[in-house]
């Protein structure tokens, strides 16, 4: 990076998960009774199936996709999945988080069918590591039946958290072990699948609805959730240019750095930007100057993106000590969607 150089870069990090619990195997369902008034299928509820709050230290990464074409489209028509995605994707910031231990939940009453456990936590990067992981693809999960027809699966389990055993009976809320990175997972999180009679349901819509995002929809939480396709991840500051695995891997996480440094640089993660929309960077010296401003439209959609801006620095302009201030807004037609601001001390 040279002297006075403002750095900004975008990282577009495809992330792939299972569609489908343990791979290709085939969980058999005992017949389902007719559906009747008194027991229509959308009044299966469910709750979380983690231990957080959405919007404060989880958040939900992808959602099932609707479009029975190559294409793809989340329930509330936008982007937020990939083609033949089958489950909502429950995420956690980074595997320090993971680390430390966030719950995986029954979302409802039943019994166990299967579970696996075993396999070990490594984020998928490349071809190589998807070949790694075929036919464990869900990692350590697990298969609940809740009668009636309706089934749910938990995949990408942190290794040896798994502490419910097949044929045992389960509350809702009961814990099934740790958010993980087991399988096919780019990222900490646990994949939710729901069936009903053998076919995949979106949760928000419920079942029995037809594709597509313009539908009907009953949807199966207890409690609603709301639609949230674009949002922030994590936020920070480096001494150096970070990438989309050291901030997964939970690095740049300090609020003090020395004023030594060789470079200071604010960079943000989030989810769910699009082509067109406008990116505003702000970062201000202690003097309450700014150090490095930039504004610019993205020229792409991505559904995990990191950005960062920054400067070195040099014997001519030198960090100085002091609380400096990162500042960030997406805006997308003319509303803001992320509002970032973070602090660092430099001593």
């Amino acid at each position: 990076m040279k002297n006075s150089l403002l750095a900004t870069a975008f990282l577009v990090f495809l992330l792939t998960l299972l569609p489908a619990c343990f791979g290709k195997e085939k969980i058999a369902s005992a017949p389902s009774p007719v559906e009747t008034a008194a027991n229509p299928p959308n009044s299966f509820k469910l709750g979380l199936p983690i231990n957080c709050t959405l919007g404060q230290d989880c958040f939900i990464m992808h959602y099932v996709d609707r479009d029975p074409s190559p294409t793809e489209v989340d329930f509330g028509c936008g982007r937020q999945t990939y083609d033949g995605h089958n489950g909502v994707d429950f995420a956690i910031p980074d595997e320090r988080v993971m680390a430390a231990g966030v719950a995986v939940k029954a979302a409802a009453a039943g019994k166990v069918l299967r579970v696996r456990d075993g396999v070990s936590d490594r984020r998928v990067a490349d071809q190589t590591d998807k070949a790694n992981v075929q036919g464990i693809e869900c990692g350590n999960g697990i298969v609940i039946d809740h009668g009636n027809g309706w089934q749910t699966q938990y995949c990408h389990l942190r290794n040896g958290s798994v502490v419910v055993k097949p044929d045992t009976s389960v509350a809702a809320g009961t814990v099934l072990g740790m958010v993980g990175e087991s399988g096919l997972a780019s990222f900490p999180h646990v994949h939710l699948t729901v069936r009903y009679q053998d076919k995949v349901v979106d949760p928000f819509v419920g079942a029995n609805a037809g594709p597509g995002c313009n539908v009907s929809r009953q949807a199966l939480w207890q409690q609603p959730i709301s639609y949230v396709p674009t949002g922030t991840i994590r936020a920070g500051f480096a001494t150096q240019p970070p990438d989309m695995a050291a901030i997964w891997s939970g690095r740049f996480s300090e609020t003090e750095l020395p004023k030594n440094s060789p470079a200071l640089i604010f960079w943000v993660q989030a989810y769910g930007v699009l082509k067109g929309d406008r990116q505003e960077f702000q970062l201000i010296a202690p003097d309450g100057k700014p150090f490095a401003v930039r504004k610019q439209e993205l020229q792409s959609s991505s559904r995990a993106w990191l950005s960062y801006v920054g400067k070195r620095a040099s014997a001519n302009q030198p960090l100085t000590a002091g609380v400096w201030r990162g500042e960030y807004r997406l805006i997308r037609n003319g509303k803001v969607l992320i509002d970032v601001k973070r602090e660092v001390q430099l001593r």
